[in-house]
Formats: structure tokens, sequence, C-alpha cells
């Protein structure tokens, strides 16, 4: 029998000027799809007039968390926002940032308090937060600091699954020319014990196989391409190995991502960004969820963008919204 989530899931607006919006009322159409409840912690009368424009059959009822599951079946729950969410689609105004924050931060506070199950993220611009002043590289960090906010000491880390491929990256949102002495034996230690955790309790893989991908071309070559495998990879293997996980590598990333690799591990830990990043999104641009990993709530996203170019024209495809809701919903019942 498949399971339900207890509580709905709380969805952020996400950038105004984006596809965020009418990712939600797409994904409120497709709700069968996803099999659980949602809201949306928007502006109910700027998707109300998206949804009129676009030409959607989307009812909008503002509602209270407390009232989505039973009002779901028949219009999609909107909890209003305090801050002005107004945008023009593909008109990107640091003027509403304060409500693009506050509707991550309501999100994170309704799970808190009980009144949602977990968090579905739409996504943000980070340069348009910037310009108002937003302190942190992404919406991970920002999630960080909110659980740091409830005592928990949370190390957030962000993993990219989908069905086919599932990659975690160590450093994430940092320049490329910062990675390697951001790199730390103590960093790939921690981030690979949060994956090992969160896969074993909340995606029950029993024993999770990881695969470590070098830093360098061909992993180093035996130190003739750098020495950070010898001097940092090689070392945490070995401790990570010796404290019981299941631990492999570090390979050369070249070849980690083809489909006979990809059957001999569970998670790739990639050393930055693009490392993991660019394999998964060529191979599930459009089924890949990013997951946030070592927080006390669990948060599901799509993999992509705000997609500025096509906001407002009725051309956005939710599918990615649609497995990260999905996810968050399969999770929230473990």
């Amino acid at each position: 029998m498949t399971r339900k989530p207890r509580l709905p899931l709380a969805m952020t607006m996400g950038e105004p000027a984006g596809i965020g919006p009418e990712l939600a009322l797409r994904a409120w159409i497709k709700r069968a799809e996803i099999g659980a409840p949602f809201f949306v912690i928007a502006d109910p009368i700027a998707l109300r007039e998206l949804a009129t424009r676009l030409e959607l059959d989307v009812p909008i009822a503002t509602i209270e968390p407390a009232e989505a599951v039973e009002i779901f079946g028949r219009a999609l729950p909107v909890v209003p926002l305090a801050a002005d969410a107004g945008a023009t689609p593909g008109e990107p105004d640091a003027a509403f940032a304060r409500a693009v924050i506050e509707s991550i931060e309501r999100a994170v506070g309704y799970v808190r308090s009980g009144k949602a199950g977990a968090i579905v993220t739409n996504p943000i611009a980070k340069h348009v937060l910037y310009q108002a002043g937003f302190a942190f590289p992404g919406h991970t960090e920002f999630l960080g600091s909110l659980a740091r906010l409830w005592g928990a000491d949370a190390q957030p880390v962000m993993m990219l699954w989908s069905p086919i491929l599932c990659v975690v990256p160590v450093t994430i949102h940092i320049p490329l020319a910062d990675a390697s002495s951001i790199l730390t034996r103590e960093l790939i230690v921690s981030t690979a014990h949060i994956v090992a955790a969160d896969l074993r309790d909340r995606f029950g893989i029993a024993r999770p196989r990881l695969a470590v991908a070098g830093l360098n071309p061909h992993a180093g070559e035996g130190g003739a391409i750098g020495r950070e495998e010898i001097d940092t990879i090689e070392p945490a293997v070995a401790q990570l190995r010796a404290e019981g996980l299941d631990v492999s590598g570090p390979y050369p990333a070249d070849t980690m991502f083809h489909e006979a690799a990809r059957a001999r591990y569970d998670v790739a830990i990639a050393m930055y960004h693009d490392q993991g990043l660019v394999p998964f999104k060529t191979l599930a641009f459009d089924t890949g969820v990013n997951v946030t990993l070592g927080l006390p709530f669990i948060r599901a996203s799509p993999d992509h963008g705000t997609a500025f170019d096509i906001a407002g024209k009725g051309l956005a495809d939710p599918t990615s919204l649609i497995e990260a809701a999905r996810l968050a919903a399969r999770l929230a019942t473990v």
C-alpha cells in the first residue's frame, strides 16, 4: 500500500518574476502525479492573474496551512505573503527579494511547527537577492542557517537525485579557483557521513555505496597532475572505510558517469559543483531533483533555474517540480 504524508507539503513561491509561479499552477493541475497535497506560500492575487493570463484552469483559495488538505482537491491552496510579490514575469526586481526570503522562512517555520511535512522550493535568482543584501551563496546555505536557528548542528549538503544518477558536490557555490583550497579531508569525511546517514535513514538504502571522484584529471595521475588526491582525498577515503562506510575511489571523473560505472554505486561524491552537476543535468535534466541533506527537515527542489526568458509565456515544464514534490512526499512518509 502506498503511504501518504500525514501533513501537506509547503511549496515556496521562488523568484516571482521567474517560472516558479507557473510551475506551481501546473503542478496543481497534475496533482494526481504527485499523490500528496501541497500549499504554496505566495501572492494569491498574482497567481490568480497568472492563471487567467495563461488560460490555466486553476482555482486559487487563500488559506491557512491547516486548511490545505481539505481544500487541495478543488483549488490550489495559497498562504498569502505579507511582502509584495507582484512582479512582472521576466523582469526580475530586487524590490521583491523580501517576499522570496519570507516564503522560504515561513516554509521552514511551518515544518518546524508541525503544519507541513516537508518543503518544496521553487527556483530563486541569487543575483537578484544579492542586490537586496542576501548574505548566503544560495538556497542550500540559507536553509542551513535557518536550521541552526532551531539549535540544530546542521551542515547542509546538496544532493542531486534521479532514478538513474545521484551526485553530491563537496564544495558548492564557490569560484572554481577556490575549490582546491576549501577542499579538506575533514570536509570530505563530514559530507560523506551525512550522505550515508540520509541515504540510509530517509531513502531506505541499508548500506549506501559512495564513489568518490578525484579533483584533477585522471585523479591526479599518481601526483603527476596535482597532489590533492594523495594529500587530501585518499586519506579521507581511507578514514571513511575505517569508520565502516562503503566508500571507494578516488576515481577519474571522466570515467564515473557512464552506465556501467553508475551501476557500481548509489551516489557519486564530486569535488566541485560542475564536476557532478554537468553529467547529472546531461542525463536527468527534466527528472532531476535537488535535495538538501543534513537538515532536521526534508527539502526538495527542481534542479533548474528561474528561466526568465520564458517566464509568463506558458512554456514552463513542471516535470522537475513534480518530481521534487513526489520525492518530498515519499521521504516525508519514511
